[in-house]
């Protein structure tokens, strides 16, 4: 019998309590059960932590799967939360969920058999978008190819869905940036840059929860770090960072409004 590889999910929570029980349930549901739940706890109030251990303990009389909670000594964000994930991860894969994200109950098995019979270092899916009230609102689908000159036009990649070979991460010093927005944007590019192609499936199997007040829903920082992306991060001119600025806004515009 072939052994399966395992996978660490990477979680980072900051004050959204009821969207994390469903973000976690939807991992306990998982039909792929060779998993591990790293849960990095960023927000310096720690109010919902007891809350969090609490929840935990009325689903550990169920035999749940190891589940482990990184406590930050203070707010470092989301990105440098998953970096320490990254870093803390001994699993073949590291899975990336946001708090306020769910996963359909397959996503697991059906991505982590592709990439071991692809032999792919990273990929993603397609998926839903839902509101506050968990409602489908649109989807996205994910491109069957993607290499890094579409990448820089067009971010079609939802971070919850994304897979990541540990390994191949750390050999090569791939982590998140310092940048409130746009952070998981940048480790795509780099990671574009490295390999071939990256390998997209097209069936929804995660649902992103599009919320008000979320950070990415503003705008403006989204404009300032799309900019930075290119300026600081890819090393471009003023110019080009502007050039292609504009065609990541356009493509934007016309994935969110014009649909």
């Amino acid at each position: 019998m072939r052994i399966q590889p395992s996978v660490t999910v990477i979680i980072p929570y900051k004050d959204n309590l009821e969207y994390l029980f469903f973000a976690l349930n939807s991992v306990f549901n998982q039909t792929y059960k060779y998993y591990k739940i790293l849960l990095i706890y960023d927000d310096e109030s720690k109010v919902d932590l007891v809350k969090i251990k609490n929840y935990l303990k009325l689903k550990y009389k169920k035999k749940l799967p190891f589940i482990k909670i990184e406590v930050n000594k203070k707010n470092l964000g989301v990105g440098y939360s998953r970096n320490i994930g990254i870093k803390k991860s001994n699993t073949k894969y590291v899975a990336f969920l946001d708090s306020d994200d769910i996963w359909s109950k397959n996503k697991l098995k059906i991505q982590i058999n592709y990439m071991e019979k692809t032999k792919q270092v990273f990929s993603h899916t397609s998926h839903y978008i839902i509101d506050e009230k968990n409602r489908t609102i649109s989807s996205r689908n994910a491109p069957q190819k993607i290499i890094f000159d579409d990448l820089l036009r067009s971010c079609d990649i939802g971070l919850s869905t994304v897979i990541v070979n540990t390994k191949f991460l750390k050999k090569n010093n791939f982590y998140f940036p310092k940048i409130k927005t746009k952070e998981d944007f940048v480790l795509w590019l780099k990671i574009a840059k490295q390999v071939k192609s990256i390998k997209g499936i097209n069936k929804k199997l995660m649902y992103y929860r599009k919320t008000n007040n979320s950070l990415s829903s503003n705008k403006f920082i989204g404009i300032i770090n799309g900019f930075k992306v290119y300026r600081i991060y890819m090393n471009y001119s003023i110019m080009k960072s502007l050039y292609f600025l504009f065609i990541l806004s356009f493509n934007y515009f016309k994935k969110n409004i014009f649909r």
